[in-house]
């Protein structure tokens, strides 16, 4: 069976569990609860070594073709330029979509939440480099920096090298086939998580004040992960029918969008690409990488619009579209800087746009509390399908993919 039935399988069957089971019972909730926090720890096991030994040998051998620093700079053009467009389109939709508006409700104790640029920088080169193996999975590029510079010293010099770059490459393909054993049982694992989701998703909907956000969001991001996205990368990058490539990124779309989380998409992405888009492994560990750090462009825009439903629920003033713009332009920084945040990327979005924006809105992101899984799992549904068609669009231009 393939790997995307069994996980719409088993999303569909917890997805049913959890619409059944009364929501009301404390023992139950915190059952789900439990299983939900397991599924996400076997989904995410593997993203690490499968990470660290992929892209120290793609590192290397990159190197050795002359290839590596080009196919990175493509990368980051691309991210910047699927940054701006997805930022633009949700400025479009906040301009000319309906004004929505939400009872104000008792918000609790605002937080501090800060995204810390600086200190992400200052942790990519701690004083111990291998004290990068002991982190919390929360923040994988420090990572990502380690195997770099990993992969940049095996081309020190063959004869010593040689033996560790044959371990190295070993190991890479190890841990994939290793993590395609853990992707085989994700359908399993989606009974306990969507099981979660959807009563969660049953007591968002028993509330009344939240439908109209509900039904424009998921509409914009259905519109966007199957018609806006796959049109935007045929023309920037693939040059083949964007439908077919979508239909290779399902799996790790429907992960993402039920777990809420990008790290545990991170092996099923790694899997999809190679045996559904043809994505060499050199390619797949540099770009995937990158965009899951510092491309989560839909996470930004869905933080940005439910920041907008907050203001105009807040005031009666309607925003103008320099407002809008600026609004934009701040989710178009903040989509940088949201790698700490791997589970929950959009509300993170949302609370630090509110905190900093002033004006008396500092509490917003609190009303949207209720609801902050159902924005999470949006952004990091639409982080993970931008990832994945560009993974397969750098792949294309760069000569390392093969039709399947």
């Amino acid at each position: 069976m393939k790997v995307w039935i069994k996980l719409l399988i088993g999303s569909l069957l917890g997805g049913l569990l959890g619409w059944i089971l009364p929501s009301d019972n404390q023992t139950i909730l915190k059952v789900l609860v439990w299983f939900e926090e397991i599924g996400i720890r076997i989904g995410q096991y593997m993203s690490v070594p499968m990470l660290v030994f992929s892209v120290t040998i793609a590192v290397y051998e990159l190197r050795q073709d002359g290839l590596f620093w080009r196919l990175v700079f493509h990368t980051l053009l691309m991210i910047i330029g699927t940054t701006l467009f997805v930022m633009l389109i949700g400025v479009g939709v906040i301009y000319l979509a309906p004004t929505i508006r939400i009872p104000i409700l008792t918000s609790d104790q605002v937080s501090v939440i800060s995204l810390k640029p600086l200190e992400n920088i200052i942790d990519l080169f701690p004083a111990n480099m291998f004290s990068v193996w002991a982190s919390d999975g929360q923040y994988l590029f420090p990572l990502c920096i380690f195997a770099f510079f990993l992969g940049m010293g095996l081309s020190y010099d063959r004869t010593f090298t040689k033996p560790v770059i044959t371990l190295i490459d070993s190991l890479s393909h190890i841990f994939y086939y290793v993590g395609t054993f853990f992707t085989e049982i994700l359908g399993l694992v989606m009974l306990g998580i969507s099981a979660y989701w959807s009563m969660q998703c049953r007591g968002a909907l028993q509330e009344d004040i939240f439908q109209s956000i509900i039904i424009l969001l998921g509409v914009l991001s259905i519109l966007m992960g199957f018609i806006i996205l796959p049109v935007f990368f045929y023309f920037f990058g693939s040059r083949k029918n964007p439908w077919a490539v979508l239909s290779g990124s399902l799996g790790p779309g429907l992960t993402s969008f039920l777990s809420g989380n990008l790290h545990f998409s991170i092996p099923v992405i790694f899997q999809y690409a190679k045996e559904n888009l043809g994505v060499r492994r050199r390619a797949s560990a540099v770009s995937v990488p990158l965009f899951i750090t510092f491309c989560r462009a839909g996470s930004a825009m869905i933080g940005v619009i439910a920041l907008v439903v907050v203001i105009q629920s807040y005031s009666s003033l309607k925003l103008e579209l320099p407002d809008i713009l600026l609004l934009g332009l701040k989710g178009f920084f903040i989509s940088f800087v949201l790698s700490r945040h791997p589970g929950d990327g959009a509300y993170t979005a949302l609370a630090v746009l509110c905190l900093n924006s002033g004006k008396g809105f500092e509490a917003g992101y609190l009303i949207l509390k209720p609801l902050g899984f159902y924005l999470i799992g949006l952004g990091t549904f639409l982080d993970v399908i931008i990832a994945s068609f560009a993974t397969y669009s750098l792949a294309k231009i760069n000569g390392f993919q093969e039709d399947k």
